[in-house]
């Protein structure tokens, strides 16, 4: 998933960010609000993680600027400001969740894998398609009892196509899932990482299918006769 981390604090966001970038995502990171704004209107993300209290362009602001947009991003607030006036403000503005500073990470961790959960229409944390299961919460494909050892960039893949299985995902929009503002991934790259998710997947009963000129998609390859 990616996810954008507004916060001004730097060391706190750079914790925060190893600890996202950690389990698997792509983390952009800015620091005020004005380049917030102006991320989020350019860039697709599947979370932003916002914190209200920044410089030239306040927390709310952003928020209210994004949903003006129809920008439906799942958004966790970060905030000193924990009053009930403020939350509710928030909430009304269109925030999906709010963590009062300071907080637990363990906490943190668990809010971010709800809304990440939430955001992609998924009740359980845990998902099956064909032989295959994704636990959301340790970001691991596994084959009945047995896991399956996947590279980090090929796990972001298949993740994404998982999560839509069936459903066509778009070149272009695997590239922006997988990366960061700072990686650099190429349209070859992603029909190198499809090619060995294909021999991976095969056994167990499923395939990367090509949509010619669009993108890819998850499906059960058809059962021997």
């Amino acid at each position: 998933m990616r996810i954008l981390l507004t916060e001004d604090n730097i060391a706190l966001a750079d914790g925060l960010s190893a600890i996202l970038r950690g389990t698997g995502h792509a983390v952009d990171v800015v620091h005020d609000g004005a380049s917030a704004n102006a991320v989020i209107a350019a860039e697709n993300f599947d979370l932003v993680i916002l914190d209200l209290n920044l410089p030239e362009m306040d927390g709310l602001d952003v928020l209210r600027a994004m949903r003006a947009r129809q920008n439906q991003a799942a958004v966790l607030i970060l905030t000193a400001r924990g009053t009930p006036e403020e939350r509710v403000k928030g909430l009304d503005l269109g925030a999906d969740d709010y963590l009062i500073k300071p907080f637990d990470i363990s906490e943190f961790e668990a809010r971010v894998r709800v809304l990440l959960r939430r955001q992609a229409g998924l009740r359980s944390a845990t998902v099956g398609f064909g032989g295959i299961s994704f636990d959301l919460t340790s970001r691991t494909f596994s084959a009945g009892s047995t896991p399956l050892d996947i590279p980090a960039r090929e796990l972001g893949l298949l993740e994404i196509l998982f999560m839509r299985a069936g459903k066509v995902v778009a070149k272009e929009a695997i590239i922006q899932s997988l990366t960061a503002f700072d990686d650099d991934i190429s349209s070859n790259a992603i029909e190198q990482y499809v090619s060995r998710l294909r021999k991976r997947l095969s056994p167990h009963g499923l395939t990367v299918k090509t949509a010619r000129g669009i993108g890819y998609y998850l499906d059960k390859l058809p059962e021997a006769p």
